[in-house]
């Protein structure tokens, strides 16, 4: 289900830095392969203690991806499940391309734990407000034609089909100028130094809430009831 591991996300980390340092790259396709784009961060280790972001990865978020702003467009191309740290990957490109039987969703509230990786406030700033927030709170997922039609994604295709559609619009989006394009995203996005500067504030709000979230037992109570597969007892503290 590629849910995200130490080592998976040091090496997405060190494929989306080459990327972004290589004149020839002009646009970056992200994807999973099987049954899932990703389910989000590996529960059964969050209910071990493991700490899932190793030491020094730390500035550019989960996965190595959701704080990570490049220069060239990124491409989501999802395939199955997109959940927690999944629609967060989603949330953190500029553009997705699903396939019919995708899956977006941030379920961490039934868990006991945060959608810490930006999706607590991206996916409302990229949906329909009360949309975004009803999603956020009840966990629910939604299927691939609704995120559609809330400008969650760009393109529904055949499952079958996802990742050469995602190609084809990444080689049309290469066909350009590439300093064009770059420049492009930078201005769209409001960019300075490689930082969202109107992201700084949220983030830095984001890391203390996730700070004292994690710290509660509800949140070691929710990944436990996932290992154990037993529903959780909250306890609100």
């Amino acid at each position: 289900m590629n849910a995200l591991s130490p080592a998976m996300i040091t090496t997405l980390d060190g494929a989306i830095g080459r990327a972004d340092a290589d004149e020839r790259v002009h646009c970056v396709v992200i994807t999973g392969v099987g049954r899932a784009f990703c389910a989000g961060a590996d529960l059964k280790a969050v209910a071990r203690g493991e700490q899932l972001t190793p030491a020094g990865y730390e500035r550019f978020g989960f996965a190595g991806y959701v704080a990570h702003f490049i220069r060239k467009p990124t491409i989501a191309a999802v395939n199955g499940f997109a959940l927690g740290g999944g629609t967060e990957i989603a949330l953190a490109s500029d553009l997705v391309v699903a396939g019919e039987s995708a899956t977006f969703g941030l379920p961490e509230v039934t868990r006991g734990i945060f959608a810490g990786a930006g999706g607590a406030f991206r996916l409302p700033q990229q949906l329909p407000w009360k949309i975004g927030l009803e999603l956020l709170f009840t966990g629910d997922p939604i299927d691939a034609v609704t995120a559609q039609r809330h400008g969650l994604v760009n393109h529904v295709v055949p499952d079958g089909q996802v990742l050469d559609t995602a190609l084809a619009l990444a080689h049309r989006i290469a066909h350009n100028a590439p300093l064009s394009v770059q420049a492009s995203k930078r201005l769209a996005y409001g960019t300075v130094d490689g930082r969202l500067p109107g992201e700084d504030d949220r983030w830095a709000q984001n890391n203390a809430v996730t700070e004292w979230l994690m710290s509660s037992e509800d949140a070691k109570e929710g990944p436990l009831a996932f290992a154990e597969k037993r529903a959780p007892v909250w306890h609100s503290r």
